[in-house]
């Protein structure tokens, strides 16, 4: 497979040098714009041309030039390698959904905020989409007005920034600025037209969003900076789900889309100069998010799921998340001895609380009562950084750049039960107990638990000759819960011309297993085809996951390598960087463990369920190791500029991602309590891996400007994604399909301060293929969670905007 994508790679090099040789005789050349990256390496001055691995640069203005104000959709159509589908239905994640980078797990990208690692959330994705198993950053929770730009570097980098850079790193800088400043009233909703397979047949008009967000640039005395950014979205729900015929008259029951989402955010961001030589610096974020989507309808003859005198028409669980994320940073940056030297302090903290309304107990019959405060989870970080480096003349081309440093980290994790009647069974037997839809955290699943890690860095960057530059990195970490862990990196490029380089990399990293794969535990309902289990989510150390085949969890390790070029003539930019990516000892969540009381004595089954029968479950997972993957791709972006004294300004880009990702090895279980060997990780959960993100995506974008006016065209490709069933012989897997959406927008600007924008995204109303009738018999869920674009259809869109 590999000597496929370096087949393609080649191709499509050679393509696109050809194509930028004909466009240097067809328009004159714009200047030259040099951007300046501080992510994945030491050295300052590197432009993002310059660097020995490739770094995108995304500035805020061209996140805000389409209808989403989400940060996360926003740079996952701006960067290829990026997918941030958007799950309905999953409890949590509709509200905290998860971004991945090169077709690796959300956890395994590495979010910095101005070079200092970002705490993640405390929400664990426990159900059946993309980053299942995962605890990964909330990119959401910062406002795309708090930021100047974003550098994400496509390579692994774990032995220069830590645990979780095996994919890469994002690193969201903040804006910095004494004066100045910018409001912006965005308004937008989708106007799409939707034919189901059982009858509906609809223009709907949803989804209204409305945000307003700004900055203010303030000066801190003479020469310092604060910087103020605030936020407010205000998103109401979208609902695609089709006709449900099993009710009289039928009708929609269900509700498969997008959460109602309120959240209100703020951001500090301040620098001041210390005398001639230091300088202190700080920033202060917060963001309070309440969002409310639907679990599954329960139909009004569901005598185990309903109580006909409280809900004589059945009933729609709404699933309440509350979240609250604060995070902030003080540090002093200066030179001691010759070395520059940087000091920080960060803390960060991300507190969820779970509530379910227009719900049930049945358990309690018609005196259960409608709403339930389930309990809750938190996660807080926080982290000692001390860095220093400094040029040093050793009689190379250029200095050798010498960086070393120290980094301490604490972090915290918990579980708050709900009110008990939230879990509790109540007096009525032999139908199901605790809030229906979302089931509350019980006493048994509170959990209070800490960790400390350090660990320490070398870091070696310089210009051996003058076409030849290097770079090497070791990493030693040593965590309080599993032990130490060693991380190298190796970089090289050479300059072959002015024009033509070479680059490339080999790296080991790593990934900790965070605390709430460790530590979470929780019972809730999980539908196996069409049958609900309470199904119970144990740490892989606990009395019935060792009972299973529960371990200790190991840190995963990976190896990457990259091989890459850089072209650049005038006002065309090409770069092709190949890479491979192997990781073992995968943390996963297992298959799960059903019991049966009806089963014969001996069997699986029948083990299982006399295990968990005095636990209230029928049915276990837990977190394991021992999952190996091997991704082979290639990542392709070229530019070019024009700027024409008759026809305007137009920045022209095309930027591609081709990823294949294998399971190469699944563990089976060793318990010696189950009389048969189980696989721990199966058919669906393997091609949810290999298959659950687009194995192609390709954007391509213009941008022109001339005086007042401006617009942006974008059409973005997608490969087809697998949403796989549960039958062995594949007969339940569905695909969204190959796809392509346009996103439109024009600008034009009153008075040089005031812009008006209008635009669509998704402007054709494209979907993804509907699964059909005999895979979705309720009409609930037309279409997969899988979907990298969604399936929400066209979002029409208007923003005013004033900078002074």
């Amino acid at each position: 497979m590999q000597y496929r994508v370096m087949l393609m790679a080649a191709a499509s090099a050679a393509s696109l040098i050809s194509s930028a040789a004909l466009a240097q005789t067809a328009a004159p050349a714009a200047a030259e714009v040099e951007e300046l990256v501080v992510t994945g390496t030491r050295t300052t001055g590197r432009s993002r041309l310059d660097t020995l691995a490739p770094v995108d640069v995304v500035t805020t203005e061209a996140l805000q030039q389409r209808g989403t104000t989400e940060l996360a959709t926003a740079l996952a159509t701006a960067v290829p390698s990026i997918s941030f589908p958007r799950p309905s239905n999953t409890d949590g994640t509709d509200a905290v959904r998860p971004a991945t980078l090169r077709g690796q797990g959300p956890d395994q990208t590495l979010v910095l905020v101005n070079g200092t690692r970002r705490h993640v959330s405390a929400l664990l994705n426990t159900n059946g989409s993309v980053g299942r198993g995962s605890a990964a950053v909330d990119l959401n929770a910062i406002p795309s007005t708090a930021l100047e730009r974003i550098e994400v570097l496509r390579d692994g980098a774990a032995a220069q920034y830590g645990s979780d850079a095996i994919a890469g790193v994002v690193n969201l800088r903040l804006r910095e600025a004494a004066s100045g400043g910018a409001l912006a009233v965005t308004y937008g909703q989708y106007e799409t037209s939707f034919d189901g397979f059982y009858g509906r047949d609809d223009d709907i008009s949803d989804g209204a969003t409305t945000t307003v967000s700004g900055w203010q640039g303030l000066p801190l005395g003479a020469d310092g900076f604060l910087t103020l950014s605030a936020e407010y979205r205000d998103r109401e729900n979208t609902n695609r789900s089709d006709i449900d015929r099993r009710v009289t008259p039928a009708r929609i029951t269900s509700r498969f889309g997008d959460a109602d989402v309120e959240d209100v955010s703020f951001y500090a961001n301040a620098g001041k100069p210390l005398g001639d030589v230091w300088e202190a610096y700080g920033w202060f974020g917060v963001q309070e998010r309440d969002a409310s989507s639907a679990a599954t309808y329960r139909l009004p003859t569901d005598a185990n799921q309903n109580v006909p005198s409280v809900y004589p028409d059945g009933y729609l669980p709404k699933i309440v998340t509350d979240t609250s994320d604060l995070s902030a940073a003080l540090g002093l940056r200066g030179e001691i001895a010759g070395f520059n030297a940087d000091f920080n302090v960060a803390y960060g903290k991300n507190d969820i609380n779970f509530g379910v309304r227009d719900t049930i107990n049945p358990s309690y019959g018609a005196a259960s009562q409608t709403s339930f405060e389930a309990g809750g989870l938190e996660y807080s970080q926080t982290v000692f950084s001390a860095d220093f480096s400094r040029g040093v003349d050793v009689g190379m081309a250029g200095p050798l750049n010498v960086a070393f440093g120290l980094q301490a980290r604490t972090e915290t994790f918990e579980i708050n039960q709900g009110e008990p009647a939230s879990y509790n069974r109540g007096p009525i037997t032999g139908v199901s107990f605790g809030s229906r839809g979302f089931t509350g955290f019980t006493p048994g699943n509170e959990v209070d638990v800490d960790r400390d890690a350090v660990g320490v860095y070398v870091d070696l960057e310089g210009q051996l000759t003058e076409k030849f530059s290097a770079s090497a990195a070791v990493r030693y970490e040593d965590y309080s819960d599993f032990g130490t862990n060693t991380s190298g990196k190796l970089s090289a490029r050479y300059d072959f011309t002015p024009a033509f380089a070479l680059r490339g990399a080999a790296s080991t990293g790593f990934r900790a297993p965070s605390l709430q794969q460790q530590y979470y535990t929780a019972t809730s309902i999980l539908y196996i085809n069409g049958v609900p289990f309470e199904t119970g989510t144990y740490p892989s150390v606990s009395p019935v996951a060792t009972a299973l085949g529960g371990q200790a969890l190991d840190p995963e390790t990976s190896r990457n390598y990259s091989l890459g070029l850089v072209y650049r003539r005038g006002a065309f930019e090409l770069t092709v960087d190949a890479y491979r990516i192997e990781v073992e000892d995968r943390i996963v969540l297992s298959e799960t463990f059903q019991g049966s009381a009806t089963a014969a004595p001996g069997t699986n089954a029948r083990v299982i369920y006399d295990l968990l029968a005095p636990l209230g479950a029928t049915a276990a997972r837990f977190f394991i190791n021992g999952v190996d993957t091997e991704t082979n791709g290639i990542d392709v972006v070229a530019r070019y500029r024009i700027n024409d004294p008759q026809a305007g300004v137009f920045d022209l880009t095309a930027a591609g991602n081709i990823n294949e990702f294998e399971v190469t090895r699944t563990p089976t279980s060793s318990a010696t309590i189950l009389p048969t060997p189980t696989s721990l990780f199966g058919r669906q959960a393997t091609l949810r891996f290999e298959e659950g993100v687009p194995k192609q995506k390709l954007t391509l974008q213009g941008d022109w400007s001339r005086e007042a006016w401006g617009a942006t065209v974008r059409t973005t490709f997608y490969g087809s994604v697998l949403s796989p069933g549960t039958l062995a012989d594949g007969s339940a897997d569905t695909e969204t399909g190959t796809r392509g959406l346009v996103d439109l927008e024009g600008r034009y600007t009153v008075s040089d301060r005031v812009t008006l924008a209008v635009g669509a995204d998704n402007l054709f109303d494209v979907y993804p293929r509907q699964i059909p009738p005999n895979l979705n018999t309720t009409g609930a869920a037309p279409f997969s969670s899988f979907s990298p674009f969604g399936f929400n259809g066209r979002f029409v869109y208007g923003r005013v905007s004033v900078r002074w």
